[in-house]
């Protein structure tokens, strides 16, 4: 095939399709040779991709032979070699090794790195083997001028140095073995057949040591992508430097061929194919010189011609949000489709191409995603995932209603009644907890409940979850054994005979395969505790994918940035093009700064910037481009990508050469597409706000008993007492259950309310506060599960309870009621006001005192005269006999008492003129809403604007302003007719239970 002496390199120029000219290069230099003669060809290519496409290609122009085609990863066969040393199990010895670092020197980083250490650690040790950099190279680095955290880690390669062991290697070290080997016995026998790498830049050691020993072999040849033939002579020499050339696209070539001894002007054309658009290579090439020569935009750029044809074929989506941009680029293709293109969605932003995917399922849209989907988002990895996170803690509500919602749960047998079952535990956790449910729980709810099967239910979810949260340090496989277990017990059932779902389909079998590969290595694990096992195991599941079986479009595709190279699309659409997502930052090193990577050998972080420029320098030159990002994301505005930025400066500044229309010609060609995308977004009629409401309900339908907190919110926020009392919509507590200021408030008054009940007369101040304390300690730890919430609160109690008691003996009264329930009819209106007052004492003179506790600040006189008149309806209520057992009392005082940050008491002194206005008051806010005329207006009077209510979603808040007029409707129907068979139907449905006061 080749008649010249190597080293023999060709090169194809960007937007070139690389497979197409490949495969017609080959063919013409077999032209003249015997058929079989292709079968003998080696070609080594550098991805499956490439590889399937040149095959497609190939066999398209009928039959014939093919040549052996291979990855660079699918060396030829080196006898003698040891079995490399699994990945997994590798890993693990690692992280031995890291967790004993962290034990000795805690500061170095949290427990929690561990396995982030052990990966990173992993990739350095991969990385040194695949550049044939010696553990002895970073132990020789000079470290005296680098912090002590740098020094500590050279100390630590030290330990990991036995793992560069030549009798257990890594796949890299293998592969390098393998690598130098195959050169030794090529330069003593070379192949007789031509051997091609294709497509690969040689930016890993061994990959490139590979492609060194080819060009060096009589028939050998390495064809080159996106090579820029267009880049001066000055900018290749320019390139020695790795600190200011590495985050150069062409670096990488430069450096191959240093070091087999050619230049660029060595390098051939495989085939005479032009570009696309050879004035848009131009401009590219131009705007991604390396930083030190960008005065060459001054120089240059006067001389480049043919802007406007550069950027014809290119449109600029600057979307303002990521959905926007993942709809402009889904109306693209689907545009693509409906003309018969081929079209592809190039970007490394995984949450871009999830927004495209569903975007394109509106219209049935499937396009052929090269990525597949991540494991530990599929069914199987999150139902695992929340199965680890069972062990060696407290299983709360939240934690056991979401494994049993999981749709992989008991999918062995009768998930009918387990989804019944899961709804009726789940309203009883909601209303009545606890928050952390265990099997005596699960046990008791099941007793109260039909005889239909839900005991031997709950018998068995009781059984799985015992024992859970007592879970320790034990060693991996233990670990993984019960992990195991419990999921395929979750996942069978109560009455199954088979794991149901759980293993079946794509995702089933890679987590299959997974955890299979954890329990062969386990042993290699050593003991981790249940918090390090849940990182490894999230760890493990994050670096699968799954690929399902679809029926895709194959003319629709969604590629990772590497696969730029294989082109062969009419239309490229990049997307995410903004910094730190295109090109992604590089990772943190905590093993090796900048400067000892490059001492050592090391590749720099700029590597990955550098292929990320070659791979989008190889995408943007295709026949039709669109470059697309979002200005913000979900946190802020975004920066637009280092390649995108030089692309638009500079075609602003090139004025003379009409630069600045014709970035402006591809912003309105973005501008066209966001536009379609808003339309597409719009309902098809407007949609007009809502109003604020004021529902007129009929007055039947009226609550007729209220409690006295009850007319607080008629008076702030009545429209809350129609969904309560009239709709009967009663919210559903959280299902994680937190210690909030309602659950304080409730233990303040249980805590107070035992400690007056049994307290003696004459008892010291400070056998009064301990027993106050010693009360506190009990109800607390009955009733409050978190500790850190029992601790604060009962140091705050502990603050305030000499308040309390000096409070309790200035009152001197004696308690005669304690959170009893009163009520007092409003004749002649049709209306029970009840109360239950958390205390009223009976002072030396006869009269009442009334007193609440508040955990927060009380509420001011003015509040109460207006807003807040709990306290005061209920003196009404005393002095009209509304208390069992006391009969109509005058009432002297009341008093609300805080025992919050700053303990504080309000008290107002009551007469008979003050307690009648109050009384009449009433009469006339209930009067008022016994007219159906009276409308229940949404945040009639709020605390503040920002406090929410529980019914602002109903009352849709946030389309309307707390300044908008309240808008009247009628709504419900009349009553009917006294004595008809309906009557009283409207009176059922508008009784309640009642508030607690």
């Amino acid at each position: 095939m080749f008649d010249t002496p190597g080293p023999r390199l060709f090169g194809l120029p960007p937007g070139v399709d690389f497979p197409a000219a490949l495969v017609r290069g080959l063919r013409a230099r077999m032209a003249g040779a015997a058929p079989e003669a292709m079968a003998r060809v080696e070609l080594y290519v550098n991805t499956q991709r490439m590889r399937r496409r040149v095959t497609e290609l190939m066999t398209a122009e009928g039959a014939g032979f093919l040549p052996r085609i291979r990855l660079v990863t699918e060396l030829p066969p080196v006898p003698g070699l040891p079995a490399p040393v699994p990945p997994l199990r590798r890993r693990l010895e690692l992280a031995q090794l890291v967790a004993r670092l962290i034990e000795a020197q805690p500061d170095i980083a949290p427990r929690s790195a561990l396995f982030d250490l052990s990966d990173s650690l992993a990739e350095l040790i991969d990385e040194m083997q695949g550049e044939g950099v010696p553990p002895e190279a970073i132990a020789r680095l000079d470290v005296a001028d680098h912090s002590a955290h740098w020094q500590r880690t050279q100390a630590f390669m030290a330990i990991v140095a036995p793992m560069f062991g030549a009798d257990a290697p890594d796949a890299q070290a293998l592969a390098r073995m393998a690598v130098e080997r195959i050169a030794a016995r090529w330069a003593e026998a070379p192949p007789d057949h031509p051997v091609i790498v294709a497509g690969s830049t040689g930016s890993r050691g061994t990959t490139s040591l590979f492609m060194q020993a080819v060009a060096r072999l009589p028939q050998g040849a390495l064809v080159l992508p996106g090579f820029d033939f267009d880049l001066p002579a000055a900018v290749w020499e320019g390139m020695d430097d790795a600190l200011t050339a590495e985050d150069h696209p062409q670096f990488r070539f430069h450096r191959l061929m240093g070091l087999v001894g050619a230049g660029p002007a060595e390098v051939g054309r495989w085939t005479e194919e032009i570009p696309p658009s050879p004035a848009r290579n131009r401009l590219i090439s131009l705007s991604l010189r390396p930083a030190p020569v960008t005065d060459q935009w001054l120089t240059e750029g006067r001389y480049l011609t043919g802007l406007a044809e550069a950027a014809r074929g290119m449109t600029l989506i600057e979307a303002p949000g990521p959905r926007a941009e993942a709809l402009a680029v889904a109306m693209i293709l689907r545009k693509a489709a409906e003309e018969g293109r081929r079209a592809a969605l190039i970007t490394s932003d995984r949450g871009l191409t999830r927004q495209v995917a569903a975007a394109l399922d509106r219209w049935g849209i499937v396009p052929d995603d090269s990525a597949g989907k991540p494991l530990a988002l599929s069914a199987p990895g999150r139902f695992l995932r929340h199965v680890a996170r069972l062990f060696g803690r407290r299983l709360t509500g939240e934690t056991l209603l979401t494994l049993l919602k999981h749709p992989l749960t008991a999918t062995g047998a009768d998930r009918g009644n387990h989804l019944r079952w899961t709804r009726d535990l789940e309203l009883h956790l909601r209303r009545k907890g606890p928050p952390f449910p265990a099997a005596a729980d699960l046990a008791l709810w099941a007793g109260t409940r039909p005889a239909d099967g839900v005991a031997d239910w709950a018998r068995w979810l009781g059984g799985l979850i015992e024992g859970l949260d007592a879970a320790g340090p034990r060693p991996l496989a233990d670990h993984v054994t019960s992990h195991l277990a419990l999921a395929e017990a979750l996942a069978t059932g109560p009455a199954g005979a088979t794991t149901g779902e759980l293993w079946l389909k794509e995702a089933g079998e890679a987590a299959r395969a997974a955890v299979e590969e954890l329990r062969r290595e386990a042993p290699h694990g050593g003991e981790l505790t249940p918090a390090d096992y849940t990182d490894l195991f999230d760890a493990i599941l994050a670096r699968g994918e799954v690929r399902e079986a679809v029926q895709a479009r194959p003319d629709l595709m969604i590629w990772g940035t590497l696969e730029a190279r294989v082109q062969g699309a009419d239309l490229v659409i990049l997307g995410g093009l903004n910094d730190g997502t295109w090109p992604q930052l590089p990772p943190p090193d905590p093993w090796l700064n900048r400067q000892m990577r490059l001492k050592a050998g090391l590749l720099l972080p700029e590597r990955r910037i550098g292929l990320s420029a070659h791979d989008y320098s190889q995408a943007v030159a295709a026949p039709e481009v669109v470059l697309t990002r979002a200005t913000r994301d979900a946190e802020a505005e975004t920066v637009p990508s280092r390649w995108l930025n030089r692309l638009m400066n500079l075609m602003s500044g090139l004025k003379a050469g009409g630069g600045p229309e014709a970035l402006a010609g591809m912003r309105t060609r973005g501008r066209d597409w966001l536009d379609l995308a808003a339309a597409l977004e719009q309902p098809a009629t407007p949609v007009p706000l809502a109003t604020r409401p004021a529902p007129q309900p009929p007055v039947p339908a009226r609550p007729e008993r209220l409690a006295v907190t009850g007319i607080r919110t008629l008076i702030r926020d009545p429209f809350a007492v129609y969904a309560r009392h009239v709709l009967r919509l009663y919210p559903l507590d959280p299902l994680h259950r937190a210690p909030d200021a309602r659950l304080r408030g409730s233990i303040l008054h249980r805590i107070l309310e035992a400690f007056v009940k049994d307290r003696a007369p004459g008892s010291e101040r400070p056998t009064e506060r301990a027993r106050l304390m010693q009360i506190a300690e009990a109800v607390l730890a009955e009733e409050v599960p978190w500790p850190a919430a029992r601790a604060l609160w009962l140091a705050r109690l502990d603050r305030a309870a000499d308040f309390f008691l000096e409070t309790e003996a200035a009152h001197a009264g004696t308690p005669v009621v304690l959170e009893e329930e009163g009520r007092v009819d409003l004749a002649p209106l049709r209306f029970t006001l009840t109360a239950k007052p958390d205390r009223i004492d009976v002072l030396p003179d006869g009269r009442l005192h009334i007193l609440d506790y508040k955990t927060g600040t009380p509420p001011t006189k003015k509040q109460q005269e207006q807003f807040d008149k709990q306290l005061l309806l209920e003196a009404a209520m005393a002095e009209r006999g509304g208390f069992r057992g006391l009969g109509p009392a005058e009432v002297a005082r009341i008093s609300y008492i805080g025992l919050g940050t700053s303990p504080k008491v309000e008290s107002v002194e009551t007469d008979a003129a003050l307690l009648g206005q109050v009384w009449e008051g009433l009469h006339a806010l209930v009067g008022r809403y016994m007219r159906r005329e009276q409308g229940y207006v949404s945040r009639r009077a709020m605390f503040g604007e920002r406090f929410p209510g529980d019914y602002d979603h109903l009352a849709r808040f946030g389309e309307w302003e707390m300044s908008d007029a309240p808008v009247p409707v009628p709504v419900g129907a009349e009553a009917p007719e006294a004595g008809s068979a309906e009557a009283g139907t409207d009176r059922d449905r508008g009784s309640c239970p009642e508030d607690a006061a």
